[in-house]
């Protein structure tokens, strides 16, 4: 079954048109991979589905319900979290307090309560800690939970930030370049940890990524933007022998040359 699906969608920015008549499905407990080169409107769409932009036109359907129109909280609470291409943490604050931040979402509190000190809250504030605690933990950061989120490591930070996005208790994790800048052992952990958040917590990820070799391992379809328009869609595999793709990627001369090759191999 579809978890998410848009259909039609398009956004235009003045006479600029960045994404173009998208259809796009995300099946539920799923990894899908949208990528594409520079500008080709990646993270435009991914804005388009957590709020921060409406579309120009079109329907985008989560969880079978209308997401057009929501506000970014309300979209969050429906279910979707996300990571950001630039870390955006809290850097002065801990590490678990960043996670707390995204269990905000999930807390019942209101103000009175939190002035009155209620056993209510009393409980549920011990309640976010051990789950927070526990959320650092699933992602191998336990032992920096009293860090000030801005001196953790590259790649600490990047863990941390999904751990945040976990904290929302999301069905998808939209995640934009989760592995970008990092090296090669801090990517296979990475990867090992967005395929355990698929398998053991049943979350659908939607992933932007550049590293070619995490898409074609991890994915279980891939889809390809170029100038905003959806150029190819499918498993991996026949994704990285698509001619269309190669020219979007590596040009027209370049694309020809392979469809040559493969032309003699036959």
């Amino acid at each position: 079954m579809a978890l998410l699906e848009a259909q039609d969608v398009s956004k235009n920015f003045g006479g600029v048109t960045a994404v173009s008549k998208v259809d796009f499905v995300i099946p539920e407990q799923s990894i899908v991979s949208l990528i594409g080169p520079n500008g080709a409107g990646k993270t435009t769409f991914f804005n388009l589905m957590t709020g921060i932009y409406s579309p120009t036109t079109g329907t985008v359907i989560f969880d079978g319900k209308p997401l057009v129109g929501l506000k970014m909280h309300e979209v969050t609470k429906r279910g979707i979290a996300r990571t950001f291409q630039n870390i955006r943490l809290f850097a002065n604050m801990t590490a678990l307090e960043n996670v707390q931040v995204g269990e905000h979402t999930r807390l019942h509190s209101g103000i009175l309560g939190a002035v009155f000190r209620t056993p209510a809250v009393k409980a549920e504030e011990k309640y976010a800690d051990l789950h927070g605690r526990e959320l650092l933990e699933y992602v191998g950061l336990h032992n920096k939970a009293d860090e000030f989120a801005k001196n953790l490591s590259y790649g600490d930070q990047r863990r941390l930030e999904i751990a945040r996005a976990l904290g929302t208790e999301p069905k998808l994790l939209l995640l934009d370049e989760p592995t970008a800048g990092m090296n090669p052992n801090e990517t296979a952990t990475l990867t090992n940890l967005i395929q355990r958040i698929r398998t053991e917590k049943k979350i659908s990820v939607l992933m932007i990524e550049h590293d070619m070799k995490v898409v074609m391992e991890i994915s279980d379809r891939v889809t390809v933007l170029n100038f905003g328009r959806k150029i190819a869609e499918g498993l991996p595999e026949d994704i990285k022998s698509n001619s269309e793709v190669i020219e979007a990627y590596l040009g027209k001369a370049y694309a020809e040359a392979v469809a040559k090759e493969k032309e003699k191999s036959k």
